[in-house]
């Protein structure tokens, strides 16, 4: 086993900026297109976001397929991968044993979950749809680690290497040829040659 070093904790750290999205200019904004929540304050406002964010998160650990987020902005789907080739060092036993030790996800059979967005099968594309991106907030991704090593073989089992749209791609052309065998066999005539 390798050696640890204990770390610098009086280092400077590197703290990536937080962009709040919900202020006052969204709540005017969120006020003006929808009526029925003009009488409601900011933090009623907040509040009723949450609670809709945490019925679209608990929908899609329940649901194998994920779901398709309103207004056609894509979907989002739990997978489960195989772990990235390089260590995943679980830090407090290394400090406690003074030795490197890597977690190993024993319960799941050493696979991990991720929280997959993809805009690829959207029905209407929309301008610059590869430059949107999905963070998931807290909540969700404590309530998947929570729940994936107790149902880690419900979810679709994904390539790590392998793009999701390419996934995408493979399961329309599958349909489409499906489909075409089936107008085929309708329009069949075995006394037609």
């Amino acid at each position: 086993m390798k050696q640890a070093r204990k770390p610098d904790l009086t280092a400077p750290r590197f703290r990536l900026p937080v962009y709040n999205t919900l202020n006052k200019d969204c709540y005017d904004h969120i006020r003006k297109e929808v009526p029925e929540l003009r009488e409601l304050s900011d933090r009623q406002i907040k509040e009723f976001l949450t609670d809709c964010n945490g019925l679209i998160w608990e929908s899609v650990i329940e649901l194998r397929d994920g779901i398709e987020l309103p207004e056609q902005l894509g979907t989002v789907f739990i997978g489960t991968c195989q772990p990235k080739v390089r260590k995943n060092v679980d830090f407090k036993k290394t400090l406690e044993f003074m030795k490197v030790i890597q977690h190993r996800n024993w319960e799941s059979d050493n696979y991990i979950a991720k929280i997959f967005y993809t805009n690829y099968s959207s029905k209407y594309r929309f301008k610059h749809h590869e430059l949107w991106g999905f963070t998931p907030i807290r909540q969700f991704k404590r309530a998947v680690a929570r729940t994936f090593p107790e149902n880690w073989k419900r979810y679709m089992m994904i390539d790590h290497t392998l793009k999701i749209s390419a996934l995408y791609r493979k399961q329309k052309a599958k349909e489409f040829a499906i489909r075409k065998t089936k107008e085929q066999l309708q329009n069949y005539n075995d006394l037609e040659i």
